[in-house]
């Protein structure tokens, strides 16, 4: 593993001293925009989550890459994320299931980032000030901090396009269930589609599909997934979702949360510096019953924007909206990660209340 000196250089200037690790950047150098996760283990599923394009991924746990690697642990095919950085970053992997250690990961993806970062002072820099852009690598501090300053956040970009998929791909159900979903692909999680398999066979299609085309496919349900950048920004499937409703079941996560809100003519806005981590507090309004999530977003619905709905679930650490349901159509949506790709579980009933939705429209 490399002992080459790198940088962080964020866009006001603030500067981090660590070691390169991964691959080797273009000029020496990478941008993007930095953000904190909480997680504790699940890395990998938040570096292949493809809702991570676009951003640097800071880890607060002190010690990643303890237990390697694994092809059964990714949640997309290739890595999105613009960059990694955590304190240590372990030397040795030890577990029965890996077949590689994170460094080579990074590696073979193509993805760089600084190790040997003070991760507890570059956190509370974000929670202070924001997620804000910033450059990381080998090149000069100068190169660094002219990167920086032109380097640019998710606000106003429509990333789910550069995520989702170019054709159309059909997952068997498992155990005999009879229903076929449509899941628009916003950025979907191999761990959502794992889910979604138990209740019906799935067809993934593009987020650009119509929903004429869904329609055609006569699905029982439409789910839309997960994604990244700004949901103000993204194209087309706002109408599409506007189209569908009331003409069948609808279910959304996080960014699928969003688009559904944009559909209902509801507003998002982004949050000082996210909600990324697998330990965030959620009551559900309804039972009362608290969960502890995973989640991975910086945009937020606002509930005041939207009429006609009943909010179901609420963030207990900031009040935020984790969840609604439509008054007016069978849909609902949901911020956080259900599908627990890394963990907890505590929400997986929601896949459940998804299918018991489809069947109230046979």
């Amino acid at each position: 593993m490399s002992t080459t000196p790198a940088a962080i250089v964020l866009a006001d200037g603030t500067t981090f001293e660590g070691e390169a690790i991964g691959a080797d950047l273009p000029g020496g150098l990478g941008t993007g925009e930095f953000v904190f996760n909480t997680v504790m283990s699940g890395y990998q599923e938040v570096i292949s989550d493809p809702s991570y394009a676009g951003q640097v991924v800071t880890f607060t746990s002190a010690h990643i890459g303890n237990y390697g690697v694994t092809p059964a642990d990714d949640e997309a095919p290739s890595v999105h994320c613009a960059g990694v950085v955590v304190r240590d970053l372990a030397r040795r992997r030890s577990n029965h299931r890996s077949t590689g250690d994170l460094d080579g990961y990074l590696r073979s993806h193509g993805v760089g980032g600084v190790a040997g970062v003070d991760t507890r002072r570059l956190t509370r820099h974000l929670r202070d000030h924001g997620a804000m852009p910033g450059a990381f690598g080998t090149a000069s501090e100068r190169e660094l901090r002219d990167a920086a300053a032109s380097a640019i956040g998710t606000d106003g970009r429509d990333l789910v396009a550069t995520v989702t998929t170019s054709s159309v791909s059909v997952h068997p159900a498992l155990g005999g269930a009879g229903r076929r979903i449509v899941a628009l692909d916003l950025g979907i999680k191999a761990t959502i589609v794992q889910q979604l398999v138990e209740l019906g066979e799935v067809h993934v299609v593009p987020a650009s599909t119509t929903a004429e085309e869904v329609l055609a496919l006569r699905p029982d349900g439409v789910f839309l997934s997960n994604g990244p950048g700004d949901p103000g920004a993204v194209a087309l499937v706002p109408d599409t979702v506007a189209a569908l409703l009331g003409e069948v079941p609808i279910f959304g996560i996080c960014m699928g949360h969003q688009m559904l809100a944009t559909a209902l003519g509801g507003a998002t806005h982004k949050l000082p510096f996210g909600h990324h981590g697998g330990n965030h507090p959620v009551r559900d309004e309804a039972t009362g019953r608290v969960e502890i999530t995973s989640q991975n977003h910086n945009y937020c619905v606002d509930p005041d924007s939207l009429s006609g709905i009943e909010v179901t679930h609420v963030n207990l650490n900031d009040g935020t909206l984790e969840g609604f349901r439509s008054t007016i159509a069978p849909a609902f949506g949901i911020q956080y990660h259900p599908e627990a790709g890394p963990g907890p579980h505590d929400s997986r009933y929601l896949f459940g209340r998804f299918a018991d939705l489809m069947d109230g429209g046979r």
